[in-house]
């Protein structure tokens, strides 16, 4: 392809709100431009890079067993009331209704569609398994767009949904696309980090992400510090395990304190001299219906992940104080686990006139259920200090099984860098950032359940079948590609998403040097090969400044000197490396590369 056929759009200067090297290089390099908060057109280069991506994952999923179909981009909300995640997504999902007022939602994930379409098939258990895929639209209404193309409101993903007859067969193609999702990004030129994840609003028992390391990730990945261990686990996922014994030694009768306006953990460690180490710390959120209180130890924060998979909660809030002071008679920043006035799952009557939304949505009922959790670190513990129920107050010396009993225990907190491995329990684990690329769940029967999605058994009899799930972002693959493969000059494409393989820079001047040049495009052409020439009337140096900016694996140069000396230049983008060959030397160089 010439420029003068299909024209670069590069620019000097980089998109104002660009924070991150591939929006900043993808922009400047004309592959993108945006035309809204999250939404992204693809111009020529950047729509060849995307097809590319998308054809690696449409190859390795028919390597792998899965079978390509489409999908509308609009789902009807009956669908999602099936499953019953209607009422249970966020603002995230894009809902709308029709000229007949039925409502549909832009897609966000497509659980439902898929089963939907599965359920008009499957009739029998020799049908499975199937693992059917579509890469298509997705759309997310992201609260804070960024990142260029690595949080998008519209984007393209590959997704699959897997069915099987036995668990056993689930774990099998669990283990498939596992395979398949190394090769799909090895062969993108992507370095990723499998780790254990939490499966969120997709539910499940099981889940991995596949992250690629960076500065930039907004996901932090604990890793064990013993190679030979391997464990690796997105933090919100990560069991605390702590390294030091947690009973105290404090046999002292509990006692009351004053600590006046010291409302945070830290202002009353500090009043009183004890490490926050020995305190217990409440947390407490609210929706329209619940109440969630929370108690964790005091030098650690609460996993909101954990408490979201615990609780079923969704969307919530911190509490407000006056639902604060009506379960403890006390303000914020005394509540403690002894003495509460109410218990777990007891009704809590706010206010009348308290309006008890994040909106002040005047209708929500005034009485909501308690629900009190307690991180299992806290069994046994001695010598603690708690909020006594009482403003200004604390209570010194307590502990648990005497003073106040956790019942209702899960492991709550976060787990950081420094902490025991849970896996090896010898090793620490370390902390690094990465970008989530790619997904895979193990679903179980929480959506062919609900949709009534049943086959029938060898023995004639109605079997509902298990899923998995499985999904690739291709915008987001396509930026942190560029986010590996860059420097201070521009993009590092490699062969298999380069938009083209060789730029060819044309220094021509008079019809004999044109004609050479024209003459070797097309001896590259027509030996297969995938060249771009730059034949436009600009200076050397743009054009040189433009070849690497694009990013393509190797740049060709030709001119007056090429004439002289019958050599060709050609520069190798990656490492700079510059070689002087022949017209045959530098086809044979391109055909092996």
């Amino acid at each position: 392809m010439r420029a003068s056929t299909l024209p670069l759009f590069t620019s000097k200067n980089d998109p104002a709100d660009a924070q991150v090297a591939s929006h900043r290089l993808l922009a400047r390099a004309g592959y993108i431009r945006k035309q809204a908060s999250g939404l992204y057109a693809y111009l020529p280069f950047g729509y060849i890079v995307h097809r590319k991506v998308e054809q690696i994952v449409r190859e390795e999923m028919d390597r792998f067993g899965g079978v390509e179909v489409s999908l509308p981009v609009i789902t009807p909300a009956a669908l999602w009331q099936e499953s019953g995640r209607w009422d249970i997504m966020g603002k995230e999902m894009m809902r709308m209704e029709d000229r007949h007022t039925v409502p549909y939602t832009l897609g966000p994930t497509h659980e439902e569609a898929m089963t939907d379409l599965a359920r008009s098939f499957l009739q029998s258990y020799k049908q499975l398994p199937i693992n059917l895929y579509q890469i298509g639209k997705k759309y997310r209404d992201e609260i804070r767009p960024r990142y260029g193309l690595i949080r998008c409101r519209e984007f393209t993903m590959k997704d699959a949904y897997s069915y099987h007859a036995t668990d056993a067969s689930l774990d099998e193609t669990y283990q498939k696309m596992r395979e398949c999702y190394r090769s799909i990004f090895e062969r993108c030129g992507l370095k990723t980090i499998p780790v254990e994840a939490d499966s969120g609003n997709m539910g499940g028992s099981g889940s991995e992400e596949f992250m690629v390391a960076s500065e930039i990730g907004e996901e932090t990945l604990l890793l064990c510090s013993d190679n030979a261990c391997g464990y690796r686990s997105n933090q919100e996922k990560t069991p605390y395990i702590c390294r030091d014994a947690l009973q105290g030694v404090s046999t002292d009768i509990m006692q009351e304190i004053s600590t006046p306006n010291a409302k945070t953990i830290e202002d009353v460690a500090k009043l009183l001299g004890i490490d926050t180490y020995h305190f217990v710390k409440a947390v407490i959120f609210e929706d329209k219906e619940n109440i969630y209180l929370c108690f964790i130890p005091g030098d650690r924060e609460l996993s909101e992940v954990k408490m979201k998979n615990i609780s079923g909660a969704t969307e919530y809030w911190p509490a407000n104080a006056e639902t604060i002071e009506t379960l403890t008679n006390a303000k914020a920043g005394f509540t403690g686990p002894v003495g509460l006035k109410y218990k777990d799952t007891d009704t809590v009557t706010l206010p009348a006139a308290f309006p008890s939304t994040a909106e002040k949505d005047q209708n929500t009922p005034t009485r909501k259920t308690l629900h009190v959790y307690f991180d299992t670190h806290l069994k046994g513990r001695k010598g603690l200090v708690v909020g006594a129920n009482k403003t200004d107050c604390h209570l010194k010396d307590v502990n648990e099984g005497r003073d106040f009993t956790a019942t209702n225990t899960h492991d709550l907190v976060v787990a950081h860098a420094g902490d025991l491995c849970p896996q090896c329990k010898k090793s620490a684990l370390t902390e690094t950032r990465g970008i989530e690329v790619g997904h895979i769940f193990k679903l179980g029967k929480k959506y062919s359940q609900k949709m009534n999605l049943t086959v029938l058994d060898p023995n004639g009899k109605p079997l509902v079948p298990t899923m998995g799930c499985y999904g690739i972002g291709v915008g987001r693959t396509v930026a942190t590609t560029v986010e590996q493969n860059h420097d201070d000059r521009g993009i590092i494409w490699n062969t298999a998403l380069s938009p083209f393989k060789t730029y060819l820079v044309s220094l021509a001047k008079g019809d004999t040097e044109i004609t050479f040049v024209d003459k070797l495009y097309n001896t590259l052409k027509n030996a297969g090969e995938s060249v771009y020439l730059d034949d436009r009337d600009e200076r050397a140096g743009i054009k040189f400044n433009d070849a690497e900016l694009v990013g393509f694996p190797f740049i060709v140069t030709v001119g007056k000197r090429t004439m002289e000396t019958g050599k060709i230049e050609l520069k190798l983008r990656r490492t700079g490396e510059k070689l002087e060959l022949t017209e045959n030397e530098l086809l044979e160089f391109l055909r092996s590369n």
